[in-house]
C-alpha cells in the first residue's frame, strides 16, 4: 500500500520526518525520527470505527518539552539506575543524572532526544530508525549502534524490533515508551478498561521508584493482574514514594514475565469492553514496566489540542529488571563487543 512520508517539524535546523504504515484492515501506524517513535496507531473497534490509541502530540516542540517520554525508543538505559552509577570489569561510571541523583530512561540527553536516520522499507511495509551514540554519551563506555525497526503486518500485528552493537563492554537496555489508550488517545482516564498481565511476581521499589531488589508474588495484592481486571480497581491501594515530592501516582512498577513461547514471552493484554477494541503483547524481554499515567495532568495538551489527563494511557515497557547494573541477580544488561542486543515486542490488535 506504500508508506506515506511528510516533514513533521524541525529540530536545531534538522527536519523531523514523519512515516505512516497502513495495512489493508484499516490500521495505520505513524512515526517520527525524533526519538525513532511511535506517535500514531489507528485501530478499529468491533463495529470498524477506528481511533488513534496511542497519546502523542502534533509538533516537535511539544515532544522536545514533555518529560513523559511520549512514544520514544529509550536508552541507553531504559528505566532507573541508583545514583546513576555502574560497575564493569571493576571499573565504575557514572551516568548523568536526570531524576534527582538519578539516572532514568538514558539520562539528561537519551536516545529519545536524538533525530534518528530513517531506513523505510515498502517491500515489508517496515521504516528501521537508525542512531549512533558516541563513547561517553551521558557517561556510558563504548560507541553503540542502535536501531529501531517497526513493522506493520497485514495479521494487524505491530513489530517493534530494537538492536544494539558496541566497540567496547557497555550496558544496553532499551525500551519503548508508548503509552496506550484503548479507547481512543484522548477518551481519558483508563480506569474501567481491562488489564491481564502474564506474571506470578514483581519486583517492588522504594523511595525515589527505585527497585529494592525483592522480587515478590502479586498474588493477595493490588498488583495481581493473572485474570482480567479493571485497572481502577485496585489503584488506590497502590503504595509508592512518587518521585520529587510527588505521590499517589499509580502503577509505575516491574512485573517478572514467565517463560518464552516460541522465543517470545506473553506480556499482557488490554482491553476496552465498550467499544470492543483491544491489544495484546509478547516480549522477548524478561519482564515489563507498566506505568498507568498517574502523573499527566491536564496541562499536557495532546493531539488535536485535546487535554490529557491522569492515567490517560498506560506505557508496556518490556526490559530487563529495573536497576538490573545495582542487583547481581536480576538478569544483566551487559554487551561485549561481537554480542548483538535484540528486543522484540509484538502488539496483537484485535476487536470482538
Amino acid at each position: 500500500m506504500g508508506i506515506a512520508s511528510r516533514k513533521f517539524g524541525e529540530l536545531d535546523g534538522r527536519p523531523v520526518d514523519a512515516y505512516t504504515l497502513t495495512n489493508g484492515n484499516g490500521l495505520s501506524a505513524e512515526l517520527i525520527t525524533f526519538g525513532a517513535r511511535l506517535v500514531g496507531m489507528r485501530v478499529p473497534d468491533r463495529k470498524g470505527a477506528t481511533e488513534d490509541v496511542v497519546l502523542g502530540f502534533d509538533d516537535v516542540a511539544s515532544y522536545v518539552a514533555t518529560d513523559h517520554y511520549f512514544g520514544a525508543t529509550c536508552g541507553r538505559y531504559g528505566n532507573r539506575i541508583r545514583r546513576g552509577e555502574i560497575t564493569l570489569d571493576g571499573e565504575t561510571f557514572s551516568l548523568s543524572a536526570n531524576e534527582g541523583a538519578n539516572h532514568l530512561h538514558g539520562g539528561r540527553k537519551g536516545l529519545d532526544k536524538y533525530v534518528w536516520t530513517a531506513f523505510p522499507d515498502e517491500a515489508a511495509n517496515a521504516v528501521t530508525f537508525v542512531h549512533v551514540s558516541p563513547d561517553g554519551d551521558q557517561g556510558y563506555p563504548g560507541e553503540v549502534v542502535v536501531k529501531a525497526r517497526y513493522v506493520l503486518t497485514e495479521d494487524d500485528r505491530l513489530v517493534i524490533t530494537m538492536t544494539g552493537t558496541t566497540d567496547r563492554t557497555t550496558i544496553l537496555n532499551m525500551v519503548n515508551h508508548a503509552y496506550w489508550n484503548a479507547a481512543g488517545h484522548a477518551s481519558g482516564s483508563l480506569h474501567d478498561q481491562l488489564l491481564t498481565v502474564e506474571s506470578d511476581f514483581y519486583t517492588p521499589v522504594g523511595e525515589e521508584l527505585l527497585a529494592t531488589g525483592e522480587i515478590v508474588a502479586v498474588a493477595g495484592t493490588p498488583f495481581d493482574f493473572r485474570e482480567a481486571k479493571a485497572i481502577g480497581q485496585d489503584l488506590d491501594a497502590v503504595q509508592n514514594a512518587g518521585v520529587a515530592g510527588l505521590s499517589g501516582g499509580g502503577y509505575d512498577h516491574n512485573w517478572v514475565l514467565r517463560a518464552a513461547e516460541n522465543g517470545l514471552r506473553p506480556v499482557a493484554t488490554l482491553f476496552d469492553p465498550k467499544s470492543g477494541r483491544g491489544l495484546s503483547l509478547r516480549s522477548t524481554e524478561p519482564g515489563v514496566q507498566i506505568y498507568t499515567g498517574g502523573y499527566i495532568t491536564p496541562k499536557v495538551i495532546g493531539k488535536g489540542d485535546k487535554p490529557y489527563c491522569a492515567y490517560a494511557g498506560l506505557t508496556f515497557e518490556t526490559q530487563k529488571y529495573p536497576g538490573s547494573p545495582t542487583f547481581a541477580h536480576f538478569p544483566s544488561t551487559r554487551l561485549d563487543p561481537g554480542q548483538v542486543y535484540e528486543h522484540v515486542m509484538e502488539y496483537q490488535f484485535f476487536a470482538r
